[in-house]
């Protein structure tokens, strides 16, 4: 094992029913004045924000809802809900949704907590040292912001559109509570970009120049087996609580850090980063769908890094697909040429004239590519570094 530092102080509270302990989670973290956040109708629709709200007060905590947050989540609605957490005097934060809704809350608590900051600057390099204890009840399994220290937003004031993250302990929630059938009546396009977020959020950690931690990589390939048997599953079969309950869970293990323990060594980051760097540029500028965009690049990306260690990715094949093949290089062709099945079977895109609905022009690859390096600013990844010219030819790669 490589060194490394794992903190994970969620407290994940797991299974059917369980959204009837949210008060007393509330209190236990030292809530009494919650700002319910939540996404859009159908939130609504199902009865889960009434209950919840009837759950909180019934409890004997003041609660204020409120909703509107859009998938790639906004600034401008971070902002306005900071405000009114500000106002209300909240002093917790519940996230009622998936990684959009989460992260957003997290961009609230930060702000409610000093408000003489504006949400944007712990996006743009203004270290946050204090924020409102936050939790979550999750409705969507995909991006893993119920255990992770990131957040992601889009900044939607300027023009064109930016899409940033951070990371820091402060985002951790204090709580999780996960019941699986709450996803049962997503569509299946959702829960498709769902899987194959967390499948991604493994092989980030997992293509790392870092090697030797032969534990984390059994952990790793376990969970890319496990989404891999069960994302399809959950696709055609939402109702299968097997199914659904695995994904749940494979994406909170899959952001919670476990499978890219001693990945980071002496680099910035643990593992590489690059399809979601790719990936976000999109759906800043295109509005994308978050892990479909990464489906779009990411075997383009694999074909033009996978020289940069050759076996890692035939390990990858041979451990994770089966694949029997002795030869390092046809072994990684065949393992990349799975991975892309499998994404097929989510029912996600393979390329950017899927994912867009046209094939992209010149101008636009270079646009994504501009948003990716921050106008040329940076470099991305840590598998193989990646510079402007680089994302150009992988963005081509995937038209």
């Amino acid at each position: 094992m490589q060194k490394f530092v794992y903190y994970a102080p969620t407290e994940i509270v797991f299974g059917r029913g369980e959204e009837l302990k949210t008060a007393e989670l509330v209190k236990k973290y030292g809530g009494t004045r919650v700002m319910v956040i939540y996404g859009g109708h159908s939130a609504v629709k199902s009865g889960l924000i009434d209950r919840l709200m009837k759950h909180l007060e019934a409890s004997g905590l003041a609660a204020l809802a409120s909703g509107g947050v859009v998938p790639n989540p906004l600034l401008s609605t971070a902002r306005r809900m900071a405000r009114e957490a500000i106002d209300f005097q909240a002093d917790f934060i519940l996230a009622v949704g998936g990684g959009s809704v989460i992260d957003t809350a997290k961009g609230v608590a930060l702000a409610a907590a000093s408000p003489e900051r504006d949400v944007w600057d712990f996006w743009t390099g203004t270290k946050a040292l204090k924020s409102l204890p936050i939790g979550a009840v999750l409705t969507i399994s995909a991006a893993g912001s119920e255990t992770s220290d990131s957040a992601v937003l889009t900044n939607d004031c300027v023009e064109p559109p930016t899409k940033r993250g951070i990371n820091t302990p402060l985002n951790r929630c204090r709580f999780a509570v996960m019941n699986p059938e709450l996803t049962m009546t997503l569509p299946k396009w959702q829960i498709g970009a769902g899987a194959a977020d967390i499948f991604m959020h493994t092989s980030e950690r997992y293509f790392s120049p870092v090697l030797g931690n032969h534990l984390t990589d059994e952990i790793a390939e376990g969970l890319f087996r496990t989404i891999i048997k069960y994302g399809p599953v959950g696709v055609n079969h939402p109702r299968d609580y097997e199914a659904m309950s695995e994904i749940m869970w494979c994406g909170s293990i899959s952001h919670v850090g476990l499978t890219g323990l001693g990945s980071k060594g002496d680099t910035p980051r643990d593992g590489d980063w690059s399809c979601h760097q790719l990936g976000m540029a999109i759906s800043a500028l295109k509005d994308s769908t978050h892990g479909a965009t990464l489906t779009a690049v990411w075997g383009s990306w694999a074909r033009f890094v996978c020289h940069a260690n050759i076996t890692r990715f035939a390990q990858f094949a041979r451990r994770v697909w089966g694949v029997q093949e002795t030869d390092e290089e046809r072994a990684a062709a065949m393992g990349i040429e799975k991975t892309e099945a499998f994404f097929r079977d989510l029912g996600m895109p393979l390329s950017l004239t899927e994912l867009l609905g046209h094939r992209p022009s010149d101008e636009e690859i270079e646009a994504f590519a501009m948003e990716c390096s921050y106008g040329k600013k940076r470099t991305i990844g840590n598998f193989m570094p990646l510079g402007y010219r680089d994302m150009i030819r992988i963005y081509d790669m995937a038209r």
